[in-house]
């Protein structure tokens, strides 16, 4: 004779989809966290014959100084700033949303994740619309660094985006026995 059991939990509770992507958008956070804030803080943007520069230095034969205000440059730098605040912001509020299971800020996380981009985009593209066209220039580790931070953003807001689609989707079925 079969006797009917539910099927045994996970080891580890409330491990879910919904906390999954709670647990994997911190992580992409943090990770973007980790490549913006190197990517604004060091000066290897470019590369050129006798030296390098980034946003705030700007070093030849050894010699680095500070570079005079530029428009675009300015700009390129203020939206490293703000990204990179953004960022932090968001890292905070996904790692509190993982911490404390009754939190459900996930869509302003994701907003937050999703402006990170945003300003990420603006600063990058701006830069690579000024020195493209230099022919003796040479993007660096630096500005990479930058580009590989945009998908970790984007998908760490989509992370957050979609588990807060499970909260409200559990909620809208709440009788019904799921594992969400």
């Amino acid at each position: 004779m079969y006797v009917w059991a539910p099927l045994p939990r996970s080891s580890l509770p409330g491990m879910g989809v919904k906390r999954s992507l709670q647990s994997g958008g911190t992580l992409l956070g943090f990770l973007a966290n980790i490549f913006m804030l190197l990517s604004t803080a060091t000066n290897y943007w470019i590369r050129f014959p006798g030296g390098h520069s980034g946003l705030w230095q700007d070093c030849n034969g050894g010699i680095c100084s500070n570079i005079p205000c530029q428009t675009m440059l300015a700009v390129t730098g203020a939206c490293m700033v703000l990204a990179a605040g953004s960022s932090i912001v968001g890292l905070v509020m996904g790692l509190r949303i993982v911490c404390h299971e009754g939190d459900s800020r996930g869509r302003t996380t994701s907003a937050i994740f999703f402006l990170c981009g945003l300003l990420l985009l603006i600063a990058l593209t701006g830069y690579t619309v000024k020195n493209a066209w230099k022919s003796d220039v040479f993007f660096s580790w630096s500005y990479f660094s930058g580009w590989l931070a945009l998908p970790f953003c984007i998908l760490a807001g989509f992370c957050f985006l979609m588990a807060d689609m499970i909260v409200q989707s559990t909620d809208a079925i709440g009788g019904f026995p799921v594992c969400l």
